[in-house]
């Protein structure tokens, strides 16, 4: 067995498809990063800009009740953007997607944050049996996009949100400087994608929660003119720092490892990508880190020595009785071939023929820069 080749700078290795060195031995994403962080910067530019943003915010927001929306899942970057976003001046309205898998202190730090900070909150709930079905039809794709469903039906529904209370701007809690970039093969997402694996594996119909497709991701982005902004690309993100900040005024509690707000995210990451895909998520976060000297590459290295898997058998049996399988079932999955995206409908031939409008909708900050930077 060939072993995994690592980056000479952060701890990304070749159990990504799509990495490459250069002649330093430095990966392509640590130079992604780089040339983000030279796009972005903080200090006083960065200060400028989110000034700039915020001001058009509230010219377009001026005489509406909300001026713009913020996904909340209880997690530490959705509830540090709502935290800045309310400390900048602006009056958002926060939108939770329930999708049967909240952990309590997920649900707790949501409550608290909204309440102390006085934003009102709008929470979608999902119909458990539709959304489990569209979650074990995803497991039984085989692929390792599992989360997929989740991540696009709050993206489907921060749009429709939008142009439902007529607000311009949706503020995501995406900061490249603590998350890095996901790997394609590791994580692909569109509207055609997640139907086309619910219907050759679905067995209910979706009614309870929206699934945009491309047309109407281009219709909210360049009709209605809903923009995305990223707030913390503009602004200075120390971990500990901010933990201790939302702890402190916002009565914010840690939940355990990254995104593990969510229960099924939890054992998701920590239990299923690293025994049938071996891919471990947390290498995208450590490294992230690295080059923001917030850890070093030695005490990465030693946090990924250990097994993020802590639950034992009894949180897999919760799990696979809360998707109504049986273990036999859920054995079966994590023993079957391993697939990806490619072997399913998506729109991503479209993506890449359409390659020269996405980027000059990026220009006019219709599409993010993790929009480019990930399939071009």
């Amino acid at each position: 067995m060939n072993k995994n080749i690592l980056c000479s700078k952060c701890i990304l290795d070749t159990t990504i498809e799509e990495i490459e060195f250069d002649s330093n031995g430095v990966c392509n994403y640590c130079h992604t990063q780089e040339m983000m962080e030279n796009k972005f910067p903080l200090g006083q530019e960065g200060d400028a800009t989110v000034n700039k943003i915020v001001n058009k915010i509230k010219e377009k927001g001026k005489n509406k009740q909300y001026d713009c929306i913020v996904g909340v899942s209880g997690g530490r970057d959705s509830t540090y953007t709502l935290y800045k976003a309310v400390k900048l001046g602006l009056r958002p309205l926060a939108v939770h997607f329930d999708n049967g898998w909240n952990s309590d202190i997920a649900v707790k730090n949501i409550n608290n944050a909204t309440r102390i900070l006085n934003v009102d909150l709008e929470t979608i709930v999902a119909d458990w049996e539709e959304f489990k079905d569209l979650q074990v039809s995803f497991l039984k794709a085989s692929v390792s996009d599992a989360e997929v469903p989740t991540d696009w039906v709050i993206f489907s529904i921060l749009f429709e949100t939008a142009k439902k209370i007529g607000v311009k701007y949706i503020i995501h809690g995406h900061s490249f400087r603590t998350e890095g970039s996901t790997p394609l093969s590791w994580t692909y997402m569109d509207g055609k994608y997640v139907k086309s694996v619910h219907r050759i594996f679905g067995k209910k119909k979706i009614k309870s929660f929206p699934i945009m497709n491309m047309f109407s991701f281009f219709k909210y982005s360049i009709f209605y003119r809903i923009k995305q902004v990223r707030l913390l690309y503009h602004i200075s993100y120390d971990e500990k720092k901010v933990f201790k900040l939302m702890q402190d005024e916002l009565g914010w509690q840690d939940y355990g490892g990254k995104h593990f707000e969510s229960a099924y995210t939890s054992i998701f990451q920590s239990y299923i990508l690293m025994n049938k895909f071996n891919i471990d998520k947390r290498k995208l976060h450590l490294s992230a880190l690295i080059r923001c000297n917030q850890v070093t590459r030695d005490e990465a290295l030693m946090k990924i020595s250990s097994d993020p898997f802590v639950g034992g058998d009894k949180q897999i049996k919760f799990t696979v009785k809360k998707l109504g399988l049986k273990m036999s079932e859920f054995q079966d999955i994590m023993s079957s071939e391993v697939k990806s995206y490619k072997d399913y409908p998506t729109y991503y031939s479209l993506i890449k023929k359409l390659e020269k409008l996405i980027k000059f909708a990026n220009k006019l900050n219709l599409v993010p820069d993790s929009v480019i930077n990930k399939y071009f």
